[in-house]
């Protein structure tokens, strides 16, 4: 790893260089640890693009903790609509109302505190007590581990439980603790633009003449790719009932649903949100499919035949999952009446409208939608 006698500059050069060249995001303006967090635990596993706009219709619905912990959670899940990863979003929340009820709204300030809360782990309590109060945390994050990986040309899995408290040890090493929260967002910036996962722009590197890894012609190859998970395949069956004003039915959330709307091992698929009534399938969509509906609506298939329209598939991705949607339209001249269920426009739902409805749901009312016109 670097010399104590090169640390200096090394920290100066980085710090120079972020200052200078470091992209204006929103999140960058201000030393609010409400508004550190809330980028923080959007950014995971998102990429920056896609978290401004979502960023900024959160923050003005819920300016600070006070107003998200007193809104219903539909409505931050409405806005959360489309961000995907939903667990982000509950856990935020009740964080949010947990920072009301033991800390009088004030976000707290000790380590001990900030891991307590809710969906915040070594990473994001790091990266918020740094940034906001200058803390001398250093974060560990993807872009951290690779640039000081690389640094110091470390090989092997970088997850690797030893490996990974190794480098945590060494980026603590390479804190500046006079301005660590520049330093943390210093490190994850070099990692998201120049010190990338593949083709590393080495002759654009702040601190490329401090790097083992380019020394030893390895910048490319290391830190070594991780093997990945084998993709698990679903297929499933969705109905679009559908009334002449083009009105729609959504199920509620599976953990307020009765258990015959949802089966089990939709719950996940469907992100825990309003969705339509989804089967997973084994062998024929359609068959199944009315099987499921015939079972969830039996009065009302006993008054009234329905005929399941087939729409073109759609491909979602949850996680591992590789999922194939086989989306019906379901044309009814009334809907059914089913406790705890919704009556919503179809159109609504396709659009960008405040719903708390997964990427998956939405994909299936845009297919449906292509299909009535």
């Amino acid at each position: 790893m670097v010399s104590s006698r090169d640390l200096p500059l090394l920290r100066k050069n980085l710090l120079g260089w972020f200052r200078k060249s470091q992209r204006d995001l929103p999140w960058r303006h201000s030393k609010d640890p409400y508004r550190i967090w809330l980028s923080e635990i959007m950014l995971q596993q998102t990429r920056v693009a896609a978290v401004i706009p979502y960023y900024q219709r959160f923050l003005s619905r819920f300016p600070d903790v006070a107003a998200l912990a007193a809104a219903s959670a539909e409505e931050v899940l409405s806005l959360w609509s489309g961000l995907g990863y939903y667990r982000r979003a509950r856990d935020l929340q009740r964080a949010a109302q947990q920072i009301v009820a033991e800390h009088q709204g004030i976000f707290p300030r000790t380590e001990e505190q900030v891991l307590a809360l809710p969906g915040v782990g070594c990473y994001t309590g790091a990266a918020i007590l740094s940034m906001a109060f200058d803390r001398p945390l250093a974060v560990v994050d993807g872009n951290v581990a690779r640039v000081v990986a690389r640094l110091g040309a470390i090989p092997g899995d970088l997850r690797n439980p030893t490996r990974w408290r190794h480098l945590q040890k060494s980026a603590r090493r390479l804190l500046d603790a006079q301005s660590p929260g520049d330093w943390n967002q210093a490190m994850m910036e070099l990692g998201a633009i120049a010190c990338t996962p593949r083709a590393p722009q080495c002759l654009l590197c702040p601190v490329a003449k401090f790097c083992r890894a380019r020394q030893l012609g390895l910048a490319e190859s290391l830190p070594e790719k991780r093997p990945k998970r084998a993709s698990v395949k679903v297929s499933l069956a969705v109905a679009v009932l559908l009334d002449p004003d083009g009105q729609t039915l959504l199920l509620p959330p599976p953990s307020s649903a009765p258990k015959q709307m949802t089966p089990g091992n939709v719950a996940a698929l469907v992100s825990r949100m309003w969705h339509f009534p989804t089967a997973v399938v084994e062998k024929s969509p359609a068959a199944e499919l009315h099987r499921f509906l015939t079972r969830l609506l039996p009065p009302f298939a006993k008054r009234q035949a329905f005929e399941l329209a087939s729409l073109p598939l759609a491909r979602h991705a949850v996680t591992f999952r590789e999922i194939t949607v086989a989306p019906f339209r379901v044309a009814l001249e009334n809907l059914p009446h089913i406790p705890g269920a919704r009556i919503v426009s179809l159109g609504q739902i396709a659009g960008q409208a405040s719903l708390a409805v997964s990427n998956l749901t939405r994909k299936v009312a845009r297919a449906a939608v292509r299909g009535t016109v």
